[in-house]
């Protein structure tokens, strides 16, 4: 390569996103179920807005955090699906250099908030569990609306390193992404430098996060469930269990969609690409579509102003 075309190619204004490598005659069959769930997910989330924001009887901590979440998976989806919908309808598939920055920001730092809601959830069941006459005190407006912005500042704080890192190396090899957004590490990837910085951030961030969130988390459910055993009739026992069964079911979409995902890219090198983007894939929509028809199920009162 010549010292101009290097040059030229060291901040390349755009990127051109492959979408499902090896699939690209399959992509507007991949779109269908897709587009569905990005569907679901959209009016799904609003609609569980909707009725906590119509229902005073919903105004409560656990709902709040509910809201946060179907706040968080509408910024994740609304971050992925639109680009990766024109790339299968229309092959559209260049994106600006700044714009790429920005989606691998919204979509990781909203990864890292959403894991820290599920945190906040699992302490407002702790809370209302274990210590029911103080739930009110404990958990005020106030007290929510700190969560909620600590949660966010701590999502924003962590990636933003990984956006500076990616933004500063040079990139002269390919601005070709194999992927359907800008992910991460298949970003940094084409930089023509030493990228174990970027690397080695990235997985410590993650462990950091899902580690210690899934931490808090199992603590919570230990005291929840003695608490739970410690009732004196198995009706109250069931009853007090289902308050947390919807939260359960979030909480094992969101980390089993993770750790297959992180398994698959770690030690599947003899899986080919396709395969590897589409698990991506999965794990940011499934998440998204499926938390508002778990709250929706499975809430009572949600299901019930819903039929009203």
């Amino acid at each position: 390569m010549s010292d101009s075309n290097r040059t030229d190619f060291i901040n390349p204004s755009t990127f051109i996103l492959l979408g499902i490598p090896g699939l690209e005659e399959a992509h507007v069959w991949i779109s269908i179920p897709f587009c569905t769930m990005f569907t679901i997910s959209v009016l799904g989330n609003f609609t569980i807005l909707f009725i906590v924001k119509r229902e005073p009887s919903l105004h409560w901590p656990m709902y709040y955090f509910l809201c946060m979440l179907a706040v968080t998976d509408l910024v994740l989806s609304t971050s992925i699906l639109p680009k990766v919908l024109s790339i299968f309808w229309f092959n559209s598939r260049e994106i600006n250099f700044s714009a790429c920055l920005t989606q691998l920001y919204f979509i990781h730092c909203f990864i890292v908030v959403e894991s820290g809601i599920l945190v906040a959830m699992a302490f407002d069941r702790y809370v209302a569990i274990c210590h029911p006459l103080r739930h009110s005190t404990i958990l005020t407006n106030p007290v929510v609306t700190k969560i909620g912005l600590t949660v966010v500042l701590r999502g924003s704080m962590l990636v933003l390193p990984c956006v500076l890192l990616a933004r500063q190396w040079p990139y002269c090899r390919t601005n070709i992404i194999p992927h359907t957004h800008c992910e991460h590490m298949a970003v940094v990837k084409l930089a023509c430098a030493d990228i174990r910085v970027s690397s080695y951030y990235g997985v410590s961030v993650a462990i950091l996060v899902m580690g210690l969130d899934a931490l808090f988390i199992t603590v919570s459910y230990i005291q929840i469930l003695r608490a739970i055993f410690s009732l004196p009739t198995k009706d109250t026992r069931l009853k007090t269990f289902g308050t947390c069964i919807s939260h359960l079911c979030t909480i094992l979409v969101f980390y089993i969609s993770a750790l297959f995902a992180s398994l698959t890219y770690r030690f599947g090198q003899n899986v080919d690409l396709h395969v590897h983007v589409l698990i991506a894939n999965v794990y940011f929509l499934v998440p998204s579509t499926l938390n508002p028809i778990i709250y929706g199920v499975r809430t009572k009162q949600i299901r019930n102003r819903l039929l009203r």
